[in-house]
């Protein structure tokens, strides 16, 4: 199993047989480089994005229709955009289960907020709810966060899918921060792989994960660098 980071939260992963992009945001994106793209979405077989905001899913159209995958998501935005933009999508809602074909997608509770942008100035257009995603395949499972704070939900998503890696959103601001994130690690999972996201983007959320390396013994915390892929 391959991951790549691609920065702030958007991720490539290849497990199972499939590739899967998780929030592509590389449209004005401070620390992806441009001329990367199409290195990231080769081969891409599904998109998954966990809300509407545009730092997570500014490119989801453009690639979807490039390369004409499947988007996964919340069937509030899922089905709106497959009625206004023609696209392929599977749309699902909280607790659903879908096969992609060598893996396994479950949706979960994230608590944050979920809008796109309206057009020439207009308010933000909701987006149905914001999620975080359980990815099950070839011995692992993940849990990706999405954008949230600690919930006493994710008891539940250990107790259910016993997840050994999380992706855990840990920036502060707009989500939980390192000191946060480190809370809901031990607290509510058994992680052995830990790999932060969400922050070093902007100067405003955190620039580091040395808090929750420190926070987080015997755990790997894993601190991603941009277009680097880390092996699990």
């Amino acid at each position: 199993m391959k991951l790549t980071f691609l920065g702030h939260a958007s991720f490539r992963l290849e497990i199972g047989g499939q590739v899967l992009l998780i929030d592509p945001w590389f449209t004005g994106s401070p620390v992806f480089p441009a001329d990367q793209r199409d290195a990231a979405i080769e081969g891409v077989t599904h998109l998954l994005v966990t809300h509407g905001h545009g730092d997570h899913s500014a490119d989801a159209l453009a690639v979807a229709k490039e390369k004409g995958v499947k988007m996964v998501g919340i069937a509030d935005l899922m089905s709106w955009w497959a009625a206004k933009e023609g696209v392929d999508v599977i749309a699902m809602n909280k607790g659903g289960t879908v096969d992609l074909g060598g893996v396994k997608v479950t949706m979960v509770n994230a608590t944050h907020s979920s809008s796109i942008p309206g057009k020439d100035g207009e308010p933000p257009i909701y987006a149905g709810h914001e999620s975080g995603f359980i990815i099950e395949g070839e011995g692992h499972s993940i849990y990706l966060s999405g954008d949230t704070d600690v919930m006493a939900d994710m008891k539940i998503f250990n107790d259910l899918h016993h997840p050994d890696i999380g992706i855990l959103c840990a920036g502060g601001h707009f989500t939980m921060d390192m000191r946060r994130a480190a809370y809901a690690a031990k607290t509510f999972f058994d992680f052995k792989t830990v790999i932060p996201c969400h922050y070093k983007t902007f100067p405003m959320l955190e620039q580091n994960a040395d808090l929750l390396k420190s926070e987080l013994t015997g755990v790997e915390v894993i601190e991603p660098e941009v277009m680097k892929t880390i092996e699990l």
